[in-house]
Order: structure tokens, then C-alpha cells, then sequence
């Protein structure tokens, strides 16, 4: 059961980590980019970004960050 919620907590963090990542690179590097309707195009790569994905990152990391902390503090409670 140790190992198992160890597995888990280290899972959530990586998920937390990319999805961090993805909210700085998708959206706080380009919030200057954003036009008055919240769209930013990018032309290098031909996609259009919405401003309500930086809330969809941020709460994804938000969540996989607690999950980790949880599971962590559930293999301290374990011992």
C-alpha cells in the first residue's frame, strides 16, 4: 500500500510539472498576445489559442498538485 500511494503521489507531481509547463508556455508567455475576444494566433505554427485555456492549465495543475500532496501525506500517515 506504500509503495503503491509513492507510485501515485510521484505520478500526480510529474502530471503537476507538465501541466505547469503547459500553462506558462500555452499561455503566460504569450499573454501579451491576446486580442480584446481573449484569441492569440500563432503563426509559426497555425493555431489559434484561446485566453480560458491558461484557467483549464491552471486548474489541472492546481489539482494534480494537491493529488500528490495528498498521496504523499498518505504514505507519511502509512509508516
Amino acid at each position: 500500500m506504500r509503495a503503491i500511494s509513492l507510485i501515485a503521489g510521484l505520478v500526480f507531481f510529474s502530471c503537476a510539472i507538465l501541466f505547469g509547463t503547459l500553462l506558462y508556455t500555452d499561455h503566460i508567455a504569450r499573454r501579451d498576445c491576446f486580442n480584446d475576444q481573449g484569441r492569440c494566433f500563432d503563426a509559426t505554427s497555425g493555431t489559434v489559442i484561446l485566453a480560458q485555456s491558461g484557467l483549464v492549465w491552471l486548474g489541472l495543475t492546481v489539482l494534480s498538485l494537491a493529488a500528490a500532496v495528498l498521496c504523499i501525506w498518505w504514505f507519511k500517515k502509512i509508516r
